[in-house]
């Protein structure tokens, strides 16, 4: 646990030192919303029916751009190796690796759900209990396979590129359901319609989240 805590620390330090990944990630979410605001405003499409959609799109890629900046810190600084050697087990590598990014991309989703908000003309103050727990076990399936393939990518000329192209089809089930179930929420659904949906997520989130933590260690080791 004090290891895990290490690793988490030093990764919020960093970054509140720098602001490199929430800044990118704040910036790229916040111009989604503003080119879907112009490109929804001239049609007919009801925009609480468009922003579930909308709002994911916008947390998948910055939440990429977040991921993509996980291990570059110590690739590029050469400290990758040193941190592998770290004595404790791969998995505490990955699990604060992994909440490091599930707070960061949590952090820029608030400020782009608060833009949206704006954007499309949403009040949601009764859905957001609902809407929190759905962003939160999303977010956690996100980077539990974000963290993983960014192991991967960072070892490679292109991560930039490649990361999202491995990232999205293997994520897809987790945006899926994140997005049906936010529509059911802000559609009015009650609990009842709600509770398949958000346990599906769940499940899904567990059994990625298992997956890429049994495979972690192979990866670093290739």
């Amino acid at each position: 646990m004090t290891r895990l805590w290490a690793v988490f620390r030093k990764d919020l330090a960093i970054e509140l030192r720098t602001k490199d990944a929430l800044n990118t990630m704040l910036f790229f979410g916040v111009v989604v919303l503003v080119v879907f605001h112009f490109a929804l405003r001239s049609g007919d499409v009801d925009p609480r029916a468009a922003a579930p959609g909308v709002l994911w799109v916008a947390f998948a890629f910055a939440g990429t751009l977040g991921l993509n900046r996980m291990f570059a810190v110590e690739k590029e600084n050469g400290c990758l190796e040193g941190l592998m050697m770290m004595p404790a087990d791969r998995g505490v590598l990955y699990l604060g690796k992994m909440l490091a990014g599930t707070v960061f991309m949590l952090a820029a989703e608030a400020v782009i759900f608060v833009a949206s908000l704006v954007f499309f003309n949403l009040t949601v103050w009764g859905e957001l209990p609902w809407l929190g727990l759905v962003f939160l076990l999303g977010t956690l399936g996100f980077t539990a396979v974000g963290t993983l393939l960014a192991a991967i990518a960072v070892n490679t000329r292109m991560r930039e590129v490649l990361l999202p192209v491995i990232l999205f089809p293997v994520i897809l089930p987790v945006l899926i359901h994140a997005v049906e179930a936010t529509a059911l929420i802000l559609g009015g659904a009650g609990p009842g319609e709600l509770k398949l949906p958000v346990a599906v997520l769940a499940a899904f989130t567990v059994v990625f989240g298992t997956i890429a933590f049994l495979l972690f260690e192979h990866v670093l080791e290739d």
